[in-house]
């Protein structure tokens, strides 16, 4: 009965955490496992099971797009794309758009892509664009189309559209070899791939302020100091590593991307810093590292570019506000963009121009995140956001997350008494190496209760 009673035990006990570790695992990554950061792979990482969609030439065969769903697309190098999504009367919709260009394209600062939207009579809603800047260097880059209610222009419920395009000179989108403003032969632009992320916020319960906060403190913080941690970046938003406030550092080669989260509540306001470390060598690569944050439906709230010169210096984002339903009623783009809580996303890209100055590296980057201001509740929503969980800050610290902890510092957290978790989080072994360790454990805890059993048995 012993026997039996250990392995009750151990199936009510352990088998739920060992499942709470799985999925933490498939959130946050295992930090005992190689990751595609550690590994070097510089691809974006699409949102596992995005759904394919084929955009169209025109409205009349435009791919269908549904809020809360996640897609893939190919952008060709010539003409434009279409899409159709059906929107409610009461629902701001935000359709953000990220182009993945081949690694070895040859770009210019003005390439690109626009995102339009624009309703079934052909009125536009909105026009955005998101283009490579000054790293010179192909990365994934992300333009938000919008339909937002309230406006004189594009009301009520129905189909609207989606119109993706390229920007940019005729060498855009050609290979390493063509020289970057020639025009390419034929056939040789190749297309770009496209992760398209629909999403949608409802109106508020109760008619607010319809003004932007006057005053907020702009003051640029000392940066934090202290002993960085290492954490390795996801390789797209789906996959972004959770960051709280922090010292935090890694590695990148040039031609990387590397996307974090940091949760911020209502009230909250964020501070952040990207330093590139020291190098040997001489020269000046313009745009050596791009530091970019953006919002929970991923559009672009601030960034910056950092000219290199081997000398370690830092890339530090302007000040933004703290988070406030009324900023959307602010004119500048850093502002009215922080318009609600959730995880923000902070994007590092490592120039490939590097490479011919101060070699392939890796280099060393530490991220300085500060997170200030008083957190409190928000507006209450007349109906769901979609999908339900964009507006909630979900990216919290890993260590935290298993111990039960906020992630407010980014440390292990303070609370939690289950010493399953409490192992992975202080010891930072791997949930996969854990989880091989605890079912040798079972098994071998198994046999011996077996054994024991038949010892006991008499024998005939």
């Amino acid at each position: 009965m012993r026997g039996r009673t250990r392995r009750t035990v151990w199936r009510t006990a352990l088998l739920p955490r060992l499942c709470t570790l799985l999925a933490l695992s498939a959130l946050f990554g295992s930090p005992g496992l190689p990751t595609a950061a550690a590994a070097g792979d510089a691809s974006y990482g699409f949102a596992p099971g995005a759904r394919t969609v084929e955009g169209g030439h025109g409205t009349a065969d435009a791919g269908r797009l549904e809020p809360g769903g996640v897609y893939r697309s190919s952008l060709p190098g010539a003409g434009s794309l279409s899409y159709r999504i059906r929107l409610a009367a009461e629902d701001t919709a935000y359709v953000p758009v990220t182009a993945v260009p081949p690694a070895d394209a040859a770009v210019s600062s003005t390439d690109g892509i626009s995102v339009t939207v624009q309703d079934a009579a052909g009125m536009r809603c909105s026009f955005a664009s998101a283009r490579f800047g000054a790293a010179l260097s192909p990365h994934p880059v992300t333009a938000v189309g919008e339909r937002e209610t309230g406006r004189s222009l594009c009301q009520g419920g129905g189909t609207y559209y989606v119109i993706v395009q390229r920007l940019g000179t005729g060498g855009s989108g050609t290979t390493t070899g063509t020289t970057p403003g020639t025009t390419p032969t034929a056939g040789s632009e190749r297309p770009w791939d496209l992760e398209i992320a629909p999403a949608t916020e409802p109106r508020t319960a109760r008619a607010g302020a319809t003004t932007a906060p006057r005053t907020w403190d702009s003051a640029t913080p000392e940066p934090l100091g202290g002993t960085p941690r290492e954490r390795s970046g996801g390789t797209g938003f789906a996959s972004a590593r959770a960051l709280g406030q922090g010292v935090w550092r890694t590695e990148l080669v040039p031609g990387e991307t590397r996307f974090y989260k940091v949760p911020l509540d209502w009230g909250r306001q964020l501070h952040a810093s990207a330093e590139l470390g020291a190098a040997a060598g001489q020269g000046y690569v313009g745009g050596a590292l791009d530091l970019s944050l953006h919002n929970p439906v991923r559009g672009t709230v601030e960034d910056t570019a950092l000219g290199y010169t081997g000398i370690a210096r830092p890339a530090v984002l302007a000040p933004v506000p703290p988070v406030e339903y009324a900023n959307r009623y602010a004119v500048p783009a850093a502002v009215t963009s922080v318009r609600f809580a959730g995880d923000y996303y902070l994007v590092l890209h490592l120039s490939e121009r590097l490479t011919g100055t101060f070699g392939r590296g890796p280099f060393a980057v530490t991220l300085r995140v500060q997170v200030s201001g008083q957190a409190h509740a928000g507006p209450q929503y007349a109906g769901r956001p979609v999908p339900a969980d964009v507006f909630t800050a979900t990216g919290q610290d890993p260590a935290a997350a298993l111990t039960g902890g906020t992630g407010a510092t980014g440390g292990a957290g303070g609370g939690g008494s289950d010493p399953v978790l409490k192992l992975v989080a202080a010891g930072g072994i791997g949930t996969g190496t854990l989880l091989l360790a605890v079912l040798g454990g079972w098994t071998l805890a198994a046999r011996r209760s077996q054994t024991r059993a038949s010892a006991q048995k008499p024998t005939a």
